[in-house]
């Protein structure tokens, strides 16, 4: 597949009478987006705010981040089986919205939404302290259960970035790259003497709100499969998950996978990228055992040399990712994985929950345990109300004087397993 993304460079984002981008500058009449929020007879109200990197401000509880983008050449549309059909995405032409993103907030659904500081010590952990930031903070009607509200607001913000993407439509890029892989077969004649590179990308499926979707379809009732890394691009994969929020992947980092980015940058240099292999992380022992044994054989089928294998949350899904190594590495494939730690508050205690002998090549995100002190600041978009119940909080994080005393857990981003993010460790 070949896809050209043409990246539009947002510098600011102002509310005016009228949508438009001009000169870098994205003008947004949230009455123009209210409608595409209420759609949904669930969602009682919504209110836009925006956030600018260095101001004083905190957005919790934060659903999702979502990266506004526009199909322009080729088949289907933007987050297919949500904002358009379900064509195969992922060539033709896609602009992008650089520089800033939609995020969703509103009521708690879980206990393991997560916290974006747009300054402080608390901004230099969250990917997201760099975006200009259009929040959209929903309230849902009375009585609406927990599984209900977090459909609502996740389709919400589908819409309301597709719906800002259009703002791109006949736009000149400020930038076009073309990512493109080949044919098997055609991938072999082009460099015969470059290792053979695959990724595979573990989807957070564990139910009960850790989900991810593919097209639509809830990856827990997916076998492993292969795709065009592309088609992560358009939106194929999206976040639908509530797990602790320093290693969720948010439809954002789907949207733009650094995995993915990286590997395309050494394509036809130094390896041959043949694709992506999506696979699950399950709960039950013989769910785990069938999906590492299909992904495994893939690898094999393909004749791969190697492999770079992610994984999403942490505990049960170590179990996941070291399966998928060692069965991937006993059919001769090196593999190279990449994960977070909760190694504990002082860093001694066990990192995985589950190892294994083959796992000898791994990357770190971080120790999602680590204890920081949030300042307090002058603004929240959304509310505080559930500070002390998000993952990594307790009922003393929230101090008299306003600051926060929280472990890295509750930050967006801050340990993220495909590394888009600034921590690691030898």
């Amino acid at each position: 597949m070949r896809l050209e993304l043409g990246k539009i460079n947002i510098t600011d984002i102002q509310f005016a009478k009228e949508s438009k981008i001009d000169k870098g500058v994205l003008y947004i009449n949230p009455d123009d987006l209210k409608p595409v929020v209420l759609e949904d007879e669930k969602i009682k109200d919504v209110v836009f705010d925006i956030a600018k990197p260095g101001e004083s401000v905190r957005i919790t509880p934060v659903k999702d981040v979502i990266e506004p983008r526009v199909k322009v050449e080729g088949k289907g549309g933007v987050f297919p089986g949500w904002t358009s059909k379900v064509d195969t995405v992922g060539s033709g032409k896609t602009m992008a919205l650089k520089g800033m993103a939609i995020v969703t907030a509103g009521k708690i659904v879980g206990f393991q939404e997560g916290i974006i500081d747009m300054c402080g010590v608390g901004a230099q952990y969250t990917p997201f302290s760099k975006t200009l930031n259009l929040c959209m903070v929903c309230e849902p009607v009375e009585g609406l259960k927990q599984h209900d509200y977090e459909a609502a607001v996740r389709k919400a913000g589908f819409r309301v970035a597709a719906k800002v993407g259009e703002l791109a439509k006949g736009l000149e890029a400020d930038e076009t790259c073309v990512y493109e892989t080949q044919g098997i077969k055609e991938g072999i004649e082009k460099y015969p003497d470059l290792p053979r590179v695959g990724y595979v990308s573990m989807l957070q499926t564990q139910g009960l709100l850790h989900d991810t979707y593919v097209y639509g379809v809830d990856a827990k009732k997916i076998i492993p499969t292969i795709m065009s890394p592309t088609e992560a691009m358009d939106g194929a994969i999206v976040s639908g998950n509530c797990v602790s929020a320093c290693d969720k992947n948010p439809t954002y980092i789907h949207q733009n996978n650094p995995v993915i980015e990286d590997l395309f940058a050494q394509h036809g240099k130094t390896l041959n990228f043949v694709c992506q292999i999506i696979t699950n992380e399950n709960v039950y022992l013989a769910d785990k055992e069938r999906s590492s044994n299909m992904t495994a054989k893939l690898c094999r089928m393909l004749d791969l040399d190697g492999v770079i294998v992610t994984q999403e949350g942490f505990g049960n899904p170590d179990t996941d990712l070291i399966m998928n190594c060692k069965k991937i590495e006993a059919e001769g494939v090196k593999t190279v994985i990449v994960t977070d730690e909760y190694a504990g508050r002082d860093g001694k205690s066990q990192s995985l929950a589950d190892a294994d002998a083959a796992a000898d090549a791994v990357v770190t995100g971080g120790n999602a345990n680590e204890v920081v002190v949030l300042p307090k600041l002058d603004k929240v978009i959304g509310t505080l109300d559930y500070v002390n119940k998000i993952a990594g909080a307790s009922e003393d994080t929230l101090r008299p004087d306003g600051t926060l005393e929280v472990e890295l857990q509750v930050i967006t981003g801050a340990t993220n397993e495909m590394g888009f993010g600034v921590l690691s460790a030898r």
